[in-house]
């Protein structure tokens, strides 16, 4: 009985699979916005402010780690927690597959948020103008929260790997 149990169980990782399939249409989602937002601004480029310019880069550039961010769970996650991909034969394999174990991709999922986070604030700086100082102060706790959060993250993993 103990046996099937710790089968079923072990086999139930399997279920995860489906929801990282399931992150590749969120990089389908995030391919069709990125290339909406070029689309909207090529016939507008030549009259546009580069300020408003430097915004939609900012924005595509958000969207890039976001996108880089998926590809790392979705990958990691599945090897991780479910079967390793067996890619050992194609010369495009990624570098880091198979190397990033649940702590570190953990911490690159945090350092990740803290660059999406700092873009946004950066975005956000550069339309000070338009924005309320009750919600820049929002903003920049939040940020700090997430710098602070990934850093001690970081420092707990170096203290328990010793």
């Amino acid at each position: 009985m103990e046996k099937i149990f710790e089968r079923m169980m072990y086999g139930s990782r399997w279920l995860m699979a489906p929801i990282y399939f399931g992150l590749s249409f969120v990089l389908l989602a995030l391919s069709v916005k990125f290339f909406q937002e070029i689309f909207d601004v090529i016939p507008v480029i030549i009259t546009m402010k580069s300020m408003d310019l430097v915004l939609i880069i900012l924005s595509l550039v958000d969207i890039a780690l976001v996108g880089g961010l998926v590809v790392m769970v979705m990958f990691s996650g599945y090897e991780n927690f479910v079967s390793r991909l067996d890619l050992d034969d194609h010369d495009d394999k990624l570098g880091w597959l198979g190397k990033l174990d649940a702590s570190s991709l953990k911490n690159k999922v945090s350092a990740s948020i803290v660059a999406i986070s700092s873009i946004h604030l950066l975005k956000i700086f550069m339309n000070i103008e338009n924005i309320d100082n009750s919600k820049l102060l929002w903003y920049l706790l939040i940020h700090i929260t997430f710098v602070l959060s990934a850093f001690a993250m970081g420092y707990l993993d170096k203290i328990t790997k010793h």
